[in-house]
């Protein structure tokens, strides 16, 4: 226990820092979109390119992973879908409960696998990003589209579009795309690319940090306290029941594990103000997922290992 609390305490250590900036105003608010722009569109790509480019990407772990990373999110999406009709919230409030219970944030999750797991484990992971954001953000963008506020739909193109736009899919994509072809590695870039890595991760975690927002986790504590259960108890455990029947090897099982016991994603607030959803409930639920994330993840991980 004490191992994983060292590897993932300085994860959510940056969080808090980012949240402290934040809230002190040691930064002008308008200063910290732009931060977040840069960590997404160069930073965050400059890690997973050459993380997934040069990994050996053999052996049953990335497949495993992968496909149980999908099929988890596919199950717990259908069963929000099916529940909608019996919960007592409005549209964009519904929206903002589906986005919380499938999407998870990247800038937490590679941080601890890099912390906890060797160049394999950070290279399985990206793969499970590759395939679980095409996923998450067509169905979220499909139900924010039919019940977001003032919404008329969303066509394939748009959507098509807007994935193609999305700046860590396609870092994943081109890692794979390189390995897969046994492209292989250029002294220049690949320094080029490890430094831009190494400001990567703890970037982003102070910008997650900085995102947090408590204000509606006691006003609609019931509904956000729902949407965290399901996400760190109930994703974890699914996903990595199902990864376990799909054959994977113990690395394939912890980052399953870990995935589905990350927190919320920053990007659903922002999804949930361009297209009518309840942002406000959505910061709570994110808020509330990462607090819970810093003692759920390294709970989970322990149980893992030693039953």
């Amino acid at each position: 226990m004490g191992g994983l609390v060292l590897g993932i305490a300085p994860v959510f250590v940056l969080i808090a820092v980012g949240y402290g900036l934040r809230k002190s105003g040691f930064l002008p608010d308008a200063t910290w979109r732009p931060i977040e722009k840069l960590s997404i569109n160069l930073l965050y790509p400059g890690f997973l390119v050459p993380a997934i480019w040069h990994a050996d990407l053999s052996g049953p772990s990335a497949g495993a992973a992968g496909g149980a990373a999908v099929v988890s999110v596919i199950v717990i999406a259908a069963l929000a879908l099916m529940a909608k009709p019996f919960l007592t919230l409005d549209g964009p409030a519904y929206t903002s409960v589906f986005q919380g219970v499938i999407r998870w944030n990247s800038f937490v999750f590679l941080p601890v696998v890099q912390s906890l797991f060797d160049a394999r484990g950070l290279a399985v992971a990206a793969v499970m990003i590759a395939c679980i954001i095409p996923v998450t953000n067509i169905a979220c963008v499909a139900v924010l589209a039919r019940w977001g506020a003032d919404q008329r739909g969303v066509s394939p193109l748009a959507l098509m579009k807007a994935m193609l736009r999305n700046p860590i899919l396609m870092a994943c994509v081109i890692g794979l795309t390189l390995n897969f072809a046994g492209v292989p590695g250029f002294p220049v870039l690949d320094r080029i690319l490890e430094l831009l890595g190494n400001a990567a991760l703890p970037m982003g975690l102070i910008v997650a940090g900085a995102g947090l927002s408590f204000a509606e986790v006691m006003r609609r504590r019931t509904t956000v306290l729902a949407v965290s259960v399901v996400k760190l108890l109930i994703m974890p455990f699914l996903m990595w029941g199902v990864c376990r029947l799909m054959g994977g090897d113990q690395l394939a099982q912890s980052l399953a594990l870990l995935c589905g016991a990350t927190p919320g994603a920053a990007a659903s607030y922002m999804l949930a103000r361009q297209m009518g959803g309840d942002a406000p409930l959505m910061a709570g639920v994110i808020a509330l997922t990462t607090v819970g994330g810093a003692i759920t993840m390294p709970v989970l991980l322990m149980l893992f290992h030693f039953v």
